[in-house]
């Protein structure tokens, strides 16, 4: 099992060649990842978007875009709609965000004619090496659905799953997050939380092992569970924290980047093929991080 951000990148060196369809390219911390990434025989990548401003910026900051493919299309929206037809097409594996708006990158992700929608739905995971946890601990999803409802929280966890699999979990520990451990009709939260855990419980949801609702602490401290009379497979051992909003999983999210400088690589799922949506705010290394993430998801062995 993968358990710490170098094993993932480790395994994407083994992987079959992986091309990034990069939308809106003109972005040196974008630029900067995607080379390391070829230096590190991670992925190759076709940089759509300015050509003259994605020149200027590798020659200020001693990056050879010669070793690149490069499509010039100026306008972000188009380079967005551009990228995702390369993916659609074979011409890349995986889709990346630029210097172009989320919206507007997620309108061309799904199409209808040139996009990557499959009719799933779609929801970002994020891997973090949190210190001290001695494994990757994944959050869903902190980035796209706003306000799911049950159906879409199991969506959620299946495409999660997922990305767990694809990090060797084959049996992963998935906590459904609320402020409290008990159900309470007042907290909507909570009884989604009970009625996933027993659809997993009953097979419905399959491999894996739910329980929720918990709070974070009883979900990742084994001490705070027994403090709290929590038993079962799940309390202080979670791998996966499914929060039960946007909110609260940016707040998470953010907290863990900004308060504990953790390292992460995360990546959007449900689409034809993965989807590396970082923000603006992200590290080169972090970006770098989620490219490799996404070449393991999307890739075969060597």
């Amino acid at each position: 099992m993968i358990n710490s951000i170098a094993e993932i990148h480790a395994t994407a060196k083994q992987m079959d060649a992986v091309r990034i369809a990069v939308a809106a390219a003109a972005d040196i911390d974008v630029l900067t990842a995607v080379n390391d990434a070829k230096l590190a025989g991670i992925a190759d990548a076709i940089l759509v978007g300015d050509i003259s401003e994605i020149q200027r910026l590798c020659s200020k900051h001693g990056i050879d875009c010669q070793q690149f493919e490069l499509e010039n299309i100026p306008e972000p929206r188009m380079a967005a709609r551009r990228a995702a037809s390369l993916v659609k097409q074979g011409s890349a594996q995986v889709m990346m965000k630029g210097l172009v708006g989320t919206a507007d990158f997620m309108r061309a992700v799904l199409d209808k004619t040139e996009g990557l929608g499959t009719g799933r739905l779609l929801s970002h995971v994020v891997a973090f090496e949190p210190a001290g946890y001695q494994r990757l601990l994944l959050l869903t999803d902190a980035a796209i659905n706003i306000a799911p409802d049950l159906a879409q929280k199991v969506q959620i966890v299946e495409n999660a799953l997922q990305v767990s699999r694809a990090l060797g979990n084959q049996e992963t520990k998935v906590a459904m997050l609320a402020a409290v451990e008990t159900v309470t009709a007042s907290m909507k939260a909570t009884e989604d939380a009970a009625l996933i855990a027993k659809m997993a419980e009953r097979g419905q949801i399959k491999g894996c092992r739910i329980d929720g609702p918990l709070a974070l602490d009883n979900a990742v401290s084994l001490a705070a569970a027994h403090h709290k009379g929590i038993c079962g497979d799940v309390a202080g051992h979670a791998d996966l924290l499914v929060v039960p909003n946007i909110e609260a999983g940016n707040v998470l999210y953010k907290s863990l980047v900004y308060f504990a400088n953790t390292p992460l690589a995360g990546i959007v799922v449900g689409a034809a093929a993965p989807v590396v949506l970082t923000s603006r705010a992200d590290s080169p290394a972090n970006k770098l991080n989620s490219i490799a993430l996404a070449v393991v998801v999307s890739g075969v062995r060597r």
